[in-house]
C-alpha cells in the first residue's frame, strides 16, 4: 500500500470515527437505541480494513493499493449512509448500487489475491493462465457475496435489524446483481489483459 492512500485512509477513519461518536450521543440523547447500537457496529467495522491489511502485510498477501480506503467508502455508504441514515429506505436503487460496487470490487481484489499465491508456468499459455485467475477472481467475489448475504440474514434473525428488506426477493435480486457486476467486471479483465 503506497503512503498517500494510507495517509488518506487514516485521515478519513479519524474523520468517520468523529462523526459516529457525535452520532452516538445524539442517538442516546434522542433515545434511538438502534442507531446507537449501529454507529458501535460501524466503528467496530471502520477497524477492519486495516486488520485485513495488516495480515495480509504479514502473510506477502497482495492486496489493491487502495484498499483501505475504498472499504472504509463502502462502509460508510453501506452502514452510516444506508442504515443509520435511512439511504436504502428513501432510493430504492441504494442497496442495489452497494452490490454492484461490492460485486465489482471483490473481483479485483480476487485478482489481486492472485498475483501473490500463483505463478504462471511457462508452459502454460497467457490466455489460459488469465482465464484460470479470471475465474478464480469471480469466485471469490461470489463467495464473498454469499456470505454477506447470509450475515444479512442471520443480522435480521438473530437482531432483528432489517438488512433483508424484501425477504427471498431482496436476497436474489442482491445476488443476481452482484454476479452480474462480477462478471463484467471479470469479462473486461479478461480481455484487456489478453491485449497487453
Amino acid at each position: 500500500m503506497n503512503m498517500k492512500n494510507n495517509k488518506l485512509s487514516t485521515i478519513l477513519v479519524v474523520f468517520l470515527e468523529i462523526l459516529l461518536v457525535v452520532t452516538s450521543i445524539i442517538s442516546v440523547v434522542s433515545g434511538q437505541w438502534k442507531n446507537f447500537l449501529l454507529c458501535l457496529l460501524t466503528i467496530i467495522c471502520l477497524t477492519l480494513p486495516f486488520i485485513i491489511t495488516y495480515i495480509a502485510n504479514k502473510k506477502e498477501i497482495v492486496l489493491p493499493s487502495n484498499f483501505q480506503l475504498v472499504t472504509l467508502i463502502f462502509i460508510f455508504l453501506a452502514q452510516y449512509l444506508g442504515q443509520i441514515k435511512k439511504l436504502y429506505f428513501r432510493f430504492w436503487w441504494w442497496d442495489l448500487f452497494l452490490h454492484i460496487i461490492f460485486g465489482s470490487y471483490t473481483v479485483i481484489i480476487g485478482l489481486y489475491y492472485t498475483q501473490g499465491i500463483i505463478r504462471k508456468d511457462e508452459k502454460i499459455t497467457k490466455q489460459r493462465f488469465t482465464l484460470f485467475t479470471v475465474i478464480f477472481a469471480f469466485s471469490f467475489s461470489i463467495t464473498l457475496g454469499t456470505l454477506w448475504e447470509m450475515f444479512e440474514f442471520i443480522g435480521d434473525y438473530l437482531f432483528e435489524t432489517s438488512m433483508v428488506k424484501g425477504g427471498l426477493e431482496d436476497t436474489a435480486t442482491d445476488l443476481i446483481v452482484k454476479v452480474l457486476a462480477a462478471l463484467i467486471t471479470s469479462i473486461i479483465y479478461y480481455f484487456r489483459n489478453l491485449k497487453k
